[in-house]
């Protein structure tokens, strides 16, 4: 094949964006972190207003193949300068990293969807999973590029983790995120409020976790230094009320001074519970006889085990005075370390209502907090054109001097959305074992040719001139608007094929190919097929044939109503009429990507090296629909000033 070679890309650079859609448009800048294939990438390039677009400039993901697919896409295919890092966002270099390739450039919108495995509804849930606190370096990203908003999407089943405290823990580290330019005259007010309202102990304790929580790292240091000498002073004033000898040697006076004593390292701890979990995650400890020594230990140096079992030994030790000021304050500012500076507000605010000073403690965390999430949306794929039954739960931060995103509106209406058999009936042409890369003759369904119907770009109905069917969407692809191809669609099996210049030939058709399925296999997915529905009676049929299977669950698809989430597993789904596994061309246009968009590398892989080589099944499963992130896209454009 002969493709654009790689110094054709600076050559051709702008040329693929068309002037006239650039003309009068001003760009809002976006990255896109956990990008995977890049369905939110694509959605977001689809948008826009009368007067604005998004500009591209960086994507990242963990994976080298996708950063290849996305580099086959953006950069040779659309002939945009986008940049891709490929890193651990955990990694202690992510972000100097990341300033270091953005060198300086204002982001305005960052999206992302940290992995979801952990806490999905779908799956088993593993405790101290190392991608449960992936948010967390997500919204560090946050802290240190402060873009006017930002999206975080998730899998639903995130709402109601440990009861929804993950939602809650969520929201208050969003809630944490504060306008630095604001914070001295909120230091002002609190040593002014805890003057009058509070003890100097638990004054010094609090000023100094807020500054902690605020200030950058060198300063933290200090402030955490000056937090853990006031409880040191405490600690020591309570002791000198016991006897001596007790002090020294009973053990519960003992864990109270070495768990403050752990608490001081609690970066050190924080590094040795990072390298358990990443090596338990690679050695796949879960389910085994490893997995509860694992866990607890883990659970032995977090912090708030640590300042569980110190407030347990202060509440064992008889010789204490339970009531008195000093061991009931003491109790509380060790508490106190392990909030988050939301939930430290929610401390100051007990003190501000003794000292009369409420609103004017409102009006501070007002000014200090740099973002507003009206509330966790829940998005559904189908109301925005996707032919799928797939919900997302969206975290849309929207910085303090831009306009609040309450909703993403539905594009399409209960009526309008896409059907299974719109979406792919004009794929339903290849055989088992089969490689197509040109369009075929399809087979076709009576009763469900009334499904096809013409549509606008994101779904509604029209029978103008300039609407399509989703199929026809599909293969002209939705970028008409703003781009022209630098050059057709290529596959590439690896980066390194990709710097050689090692194309496969080129094709009309990518990603539609089958496995060659046993006779066995095809009769027991049309036994599933006639019964629509893998349940006990179609496993009793199966069973008595000799055909039964280890596999817990097969859909069929239904090729008049939408189909269920898209997975990384093909086998899960079996074709209406073809009575077959899925090609990663079909998954895709479930998921509402263009026929253009060339999932490249392996089709895919068995048992582990998915998480590791990401073929293209999951790439697939594990992307965002690119016509739902145009909708998210075009209300922030919507709303952005």
């Amino acid at each position: 094949m002969v493709a654009c070679q790689p110094t054709w890309k600076f050559l051709e650079f702008y040329m693929a964006e068309k002037k006239e859609f650039l003309k009068g448009k001003k760009p809002v800048t976006f990255l896109d972190l956990f990008a995977g294939a890049g369905g939110i990438s694509e959605g977001f390039l689809q948008a826009y207003t009368r007067n604005k677009y998004f500009k591209f400039i960086l994507a990242s993901d963990i994976n080298e193949n996708c950063e290849l697919t996305h580099t086959v896409r953006y950069n040779y295919q659309f002939g945009l300068d986008t940049q891709f890092l490929t890193e651990d966002i955990m990694s202690p270099t992510f972000i100097p990293h990341l300033l270091e390739k953005l060198n300086g450039q204002q982001i305005d919108v960052v999206t992302g969807g940290p992995s979801c495995q952990s806490f999905s509804l779908s799956g088993r849930r593993k405790r101290f999973d190392k991608r449960d606190n992936l948010f967390l370096h997500y919204l560090n990203v946050i802290r240190k590029l402060r873009p006017k908003y930002f999206v975080m999407e998730n899998v639903k089943g995130l709402l109601t983790k440990d009861k929804g405290k993950f939602k809650d823990a969520i929201l208050r580290e969003i809630r944490s995120i504060i306008d630095d330019s604001n914070v001295p005259s909120f230091i002002l007010y609190l040593n002014k409020m805890l003057e009058k309202s509070a003890s100097s102990f638990i004054k010094n304790c609090i000023l100094s976790k807020v500054k902690f929580e605020v200030s950058d790292d060198d300063d933290a240091i200090l402030e955490r230094d000056t937090y853990f000498a006031a409880l040191d002073s405490q600690f020591k004033a309570i002791t000198r009320k016991i006897d001596y000898r007790l002090s020294k040697s009973n053990i519960n006076i003992a864990t109270i001074r070495h768990g403050l004593n752990l608490l001081r390292r609690i970066d050190e701890l924080d590094a040795i519970s990072a390298a358990i979990i990443n090596e338990k995650t690679h050695a796949d400890i879960d389910n085994d006889f490893f997995v509860n020594g694992f866990n607890s230990f883990l659970s032995l140096i977090d912090d708030s085990s640590i300042i569980n079992t110190i407030l347990s030994a202060i509440d064992t030790f008889e010789d204490f005075d339970k009531s008195s000021n000093e061991v009931v304050e003491f109790r509380e500012m060790i508490k106190l370390y392990s909030f988050t500076l939301d939930e430290t507000f929610d401390v100051i605010r007990n003190y501000a209502k003794s000292h009369d000073s409420v609103d004017e403690l409102d009006n501070h965390l007002e000014a200090i907090r740099l973002y507003r999430v009206a509330r966790p949306i829940i998005a559904h794929s189908a109301n925005y054109g996707v032919p799928q039954n797939r919900e997302r739960v969206l975290f849309i931060g929207c910085r303090k001097d831009q306009p609040l995103i309450e909703d993403v509106p539905p594009t399409v209406s209960d009526e309008e959305k896409v059907t299974v058999y719109e979406a792919i009936h004009d794929l339903d042409f290849i055989g088992n074992g089969s490689l197509e890369t040109s369009y075929g003759t399809r087979r076709v369904i009576n009763e469900c040719e009334a499904l096809i119907r013409t549509r606008e770009v994101q779904g509604h109905l029209s029978v103008s001139s300039d609407a399509h069917t989703f199929a026809e969407w599909s293969k002209t692809g939705r970028f008409g608007h703003r781009f022209t191809f630098s050059c057709e669609p290529f596959y590439v099996r690896s980066m390194e094929d990709l710097k050689n210049n090692l194309f496969c030939e080129e094709a009309a058709l990518y990603n539609h190919q089958t496995s060659s399925q046993s006779n066995d296999v095809k009769q027991r997915l049309a036994i599933i097929a006639k019964h629509g529905v893998y349940d006990d009676d179609c496993k009793e049929e199966l069973s008595q044939l000799g055909l039964d299977s280890n596999k817990r669950n097969y859909t069929v698809l239904n090729p008049k109503g939408q189909s269920p989430t898209v997975v990384t597993m093909p086998d899960d789904f079996i074709h209406y009429a073809a009575h077959r596994a899925m090609t990663v061309r079909e998954m895709a246009r479930l998921q509402s990507f263009d026929d253009s968009f060339v999932f490249q590398g392996k089709r895919q892989t068995g048992g582990n090296k998915r998480k590791s080589e990401i073929p293209q099944y999951t790439l697939v499963g594990n992307a965002v629909p690119p016509l739902m992130a145009r909708a998210i896209a075009n209300t922030i454009l919507q709303h952005i000033k």
